[in-house]
């Protein structure tokens, strides 16, 4: 593995990376963020004087504001903790706020490859974002790493995915988690509520699916937007309809709203969440309201509850002794470890890629893209990755696990 650099609290403003005797400056307050180790470069010119020397753009489309604010932050963080140089090669991360906007996540796309040149992307934080930038990283031939949920995102694998890659589980996988632990707490009939977007609608399609398949009705479908203050008639028309449990289907803060509602409301039976509610700021909105709720979730969040034996837990709890170290104890969510794990796929694919070319040639896109589908028997935070041609993910269902919300704290539930 190569370095990593190390991170040292700076003024309000800004933030220092420290790596092999540079320093450089991360303004806090902006909406691009850069963090450049120039020593690798230093060190091999004065070596040998004249030697040309090529460097690995790497750009970040996150949600850092907006109602998706929650997901694209622990990413922001994790990219100061990313590798500043990659077979032999200096990494330069340039980190974009879409603010939690299909059109700005379009825009600083199009910015990245046009005008920074880079060599591969990291994000969006959110599916509607991540599924508009397909059209523009397909049209550029630059590979893209999405921090999303949706299987659309990557399935199929057509001419435009082609150049898309993912490391959150899909929703696919986390709703038959959904419906295998309420057969098994014999529940017969699903409410659904979500967002008015491509997550919400896409996670209800799989969770119609694989309810059919334990034979569990779906009774209520109801959606609402990240920004409704209320989703009181919404609850009502799924408490009229008397389910077994229901599920929710949104990411990050706005995810609270639906469990603190049906709770309000006296609802009794169980409630499920995405997997997109992983990290301790759902934790604080949602409060008491979710003590009894369960998520199918990255096994980051519960990485020291697991099994010695589980593929995930070294390299998860490593991830977050790193994270901690910058953040402070509890600090860790799930978006954080997925944005670790493209930077371990980029990481694994780049000295590879620059067998074919220089960074920064069409020559070398193509090869990285090459590179990370395939990506066989690599280790990461949430299991194990085997790319193939029609798979973009390569995780299997060792990559989730089952957690319950207790006190404002992930319990980790053995099968």
């Amino acid at each position: 593995m190569p370095r990593f650099a190390s991170i040292k609290p700076g003024t309000r403003r800004s933030e220092t990376i420290e790596t092999s005797g540079a320093r450089v400056s991360l303004p806090r307050g902006g909406r691009v963020i850069r963090a450049t180790a120039l020593c690798a470069a230093l060190a091999c010119v004065g070596a040998l004087p004249g030697a040309a020397f090529a460097q690995v753009k790497i750009g970040l489309v996150l949600s850092l504001t907006g109602p998706a604010a929650s997901l694209g932050i622990p990413a922001r963080d994790t990219a100061t903790l990313l590798p500043k140089q990659i077979g032999g090669q200096s990494v330069e991360y340039i980190v974009l706020d879409d603010a939690s906007d299909t059109t700005q996540a379009v825009q600083d796309t199009k910015k990245l490859i046009s005008e920074n040149h880079v060599d591969a992307i990291i994000g969006s934080s959110i599916t509607p974002n991540s599924l508009a930038m397909i059209d523009v990283v397909a049209e550029g031939e630059t590979p893209m790493i999405s921090l999303a949920s949706s299987a659309k995102i990557i399935e199929p694998v057509d001419a435009k995915r082609h150049w898309v890659f993912k490391t959150p589980q899909t929703d696919a996988m986390m709703a038959s988690a959904i419906t295998e632990h309420a057969s098994a707490h014999g529940v017969k009939t699903i409410a659904f509520i979500g967002q008015a977007d491509a997550l919400g609608e896409t996670f209800y399609a799989e969770v119609a699916k694989f309810a059919q398949l334990h034979h569990m009705d779906m009774v209520a479908s109801e959606r609402f937007n990240r920004t409704d203050p209320s989703v009181t008639g919404q609850v009502l028309k799924i408490l009229a309809t008397h389910p077994d449990a229901v599920v929710v289907g949104a990411a990050g803060t706005p995810a609270a709203l639906p469990p603190k509602t049906l709770r309000e409301r006296g609802y009794k039976g169980l409630i499920y969440h995405n997997h997109g509610v992983g990290n301790n700021d759902f934790l604080r909105v949602c409060g008491a309201d979710c003590n009894g709720t369960f998520l199918p979730a990255s096994p980051v969040l519960v990485a020291a509850q697991l099994p010695a034996d589980h593929p995930a837990k070294r390299l998860a709890l490593d991830y977050i002794a790193r994270f901690e170290a910058l953040r402070g104890p509890g600090s860790v969510s799930a978006f954080g470890s997925y944005t670790w794990d493209a930077g371990m796929l980029l990481n694994h694919a780049v000295p590879i890629a620059l067998k074919a070319g220089a960074p920064g040639t069409p020559e070398f896109r193509r090869a990285l893209r090459d590179a990370l589908e395939a990506t066989r028997g690599l280790a990461d935070t949430n299991g194990v990755v085997n790319m193939s041609a029609t798979d973009h993910l390569g995780l299997d269902q060792r990559a989730r696990v089952m957690v319950e919300i207790m006190n404002g704290k992930w319990v980790y539930q053995p099968r």
